[in-house]
């Protein structure tokens, strides 16, 4: 039985001598784990199309008792412009990394829906830093973790808010901050707004590297203490951003 289904492959794992399985987060089935039997041959006509990030309409081939078989791809979108920025290479790779381990939490199509709009802005030139933060921190309800963005986490007044803590959990106010770092007003004003922004419709961001280093700071900070998710694209892509400095 042949079955075509709408994905993007978010990892691949070697598989014999000229094989790979890959790992195809679905519009609709979640990750699947498909067999790219030859894919690993330069002649072979799924080559190039079984590689991470190779988003489109995936024909499988499903026999009783064993791993479903790739056949054929229609390529939907192939990210050309990311392909050709290892900068843009680099943060895709972490989104992808990012979003299968969120959805192993949580089953939501949403989730699959953030990740291919953030490639997609990313494709089109927009700021690959606060691109992949919106992402983050929309992720963050579907682990569970969102932080208090509406009102002071401690007194709960939506008045006089002055900064935000990873270890309390959200926006302080001023009679409630103690020896917290003071975020710029700006950082506090796009963490919330962040969290509420159809990406899809983002046409222009331009952020402050002041800003966007303190809305980084406070992201990785929040997912190393509640998140539990260890990503090795997200080291390799701080040492990969230190060296570029």
């Amino acid at each position: 039985m042949i079955k075509k289904i709408e994905g993007i492959i978010i990892s691949t794992v070697d598989y014999k001598e000229s094989s790979k399985i890959v790992n195809v987060l679905t519009s609709t089935e979640g990750i699947i784990g498909v067999l790219a039997k030859g894919s690993k041959k330069i002649k072979s006509k799924i080559a190039s199309v079984s590689s991470v990030l190779s988003y489109g309409t995936f024909y499988l081939s499903y026999h009783k008792g064993s791993m479903p078989l790739l056949t054929e791809v229609d390529i939907i979108d192939s990210f050309k412009q990311i392909r050709k920025d290892i900068i843009k290479m680099n943060y895709a790779l972490f989104l992808l990394e990012l979003s299968g381990q969120v959805y192993r939490h949580d089953r939501s199509q949403k989730i699959y829906e953030l990740l291919i709009e953030g490639l997609r802005k990313i494709n089109e030139g927009h700021d690959c830093q606060i691109v992949t933060n919106i992402i983050e921190l929309k992720l963050l309800q579907y682990l569970g973790i969102k932080p208090v963005v509406e009102r002071c986490v401690s007194c709960q007044k939506k008045v006089n808010i002055i900064t935000i803590s990873s270890y309390r959990g959200g926006y302080l106010c001023k009679d409630c901050v103690g020896k917290e770092t003071i975020f710029h007003l700006k950082t506090l004003q796009l963490i919330r707004m962040f969290f509420y922004v159809d990406i899809s419709k983002i046409t222009k961001i331009e952020v402050s590297d002041t800003i966007k280093k303190e809305i980084d700071l406070f992201i990785d900070d929040y997912y190393e203490r509640y998140s539990g998710l260890y990503l090795k694209s997200k080291n390799f892509l701080e040492q990969f951003s230190k060296v570029q400095l």
